[in-house]
């Protein structure tokens, strides 16, 4: 039965998502979005041992199903879409990758403010804060982490997403696909009625209705523990 399996596998020779293709990169980005959680789950259990003396791990999702923050999957995919096409000194990629990061945490911050009303983090009062949306720290942080991603990580990685059967890695980007699609939607639509629903407005359709049952705001906020509602 093994045996059969992997002939069936080894029967079509097609290399899967070679070069910097849609399914690789989306690949990427799930990965990304779930190693965004461990590292934002890691840093707020320190800082709740720090500073409250308190031992929980934090909820530090981007979505309400799956260990998922899509903003460090987006953010990582685009890094590499625009940093990693070409070869260039690691100074370089720390440079472009300290600015980009840095713009990229200040762009999601005003557009969440903007769009949706709500603040996820604001670094006010922090050292080299940028309108409290960046700081220079970070950007620091972003840079280093961009010239290991794109220099070390990066190409260890396409090569072993490249190794997944064909027959394999195609349903399950197209299943990843269809997954995180809908959990983004689901999951900032309910955001944008809890928006609504703090602002006392009443559902418009049927579909407000049955997200005011399903994802109400105590459970939202079990979601997005550091959501906060700005004027």
């Amino acid at each position: 039965m093994i045996k059969k399996f992997k002939n069936w596998l080894k029967s079509d020779n097609r290399v899967f998502a070679k070069g910097m293709c849609f399914s690789k990169l989306f690949i990427i980005f799930v990965l990304g979005s779930f190693l965004g959680v461990i590292y934002e789950e890691i840093i707020g259990f320190v800082k709740n041992i720090y500073l409250r003396g308190e031992w929980f791990w934090p909820c530090r999702k981007g979505v309400i199903y799956g260990p998922f923050n899509p903003l460090y999957g987006a953010a990582i995919v685009f890094l590499i879409w625009l940093l990693g096409r070409k070869k260039r000194h690691p100074a370089k990629t720390f440079l472009y990758g300290a600015i980009l990061g840095g713009a990229i945490e200040y762009i999601i911050s005003l557009l969440m403010e903007l769009v949706l009303g709500v603040a996820s983090w604001d670094y006010t009062g922090r050292p080299l804060n940028i309108m409290g949306r960046t700081t220079v720290l970070y950007m620091i942080f972003w840079g280093f982490a961009t010239m290991i991603l794109i220099h070390f990580i990066y190409p260890i990685l396409s090569k072993w997403i490249e190794k997944i059967p064909y027959k394999i890695g195609k349903p399950l980007v197209t299943i990843l696909v269809i997954f995180m699609t809908l959990n983004m939607i689901i999951s900032w639509t309910a955001l944008g009625r809890s928006v609504l629903r703090n602002k006392g407005y009443e559902p418009f359709t049927i579909i407000g209705e049955i997200y005011d049952k399903i994802y109400p705001d105590e459970f939202l906020k079990t979601i997005y523990t550091n959501m906060k509602f700005v004027k």
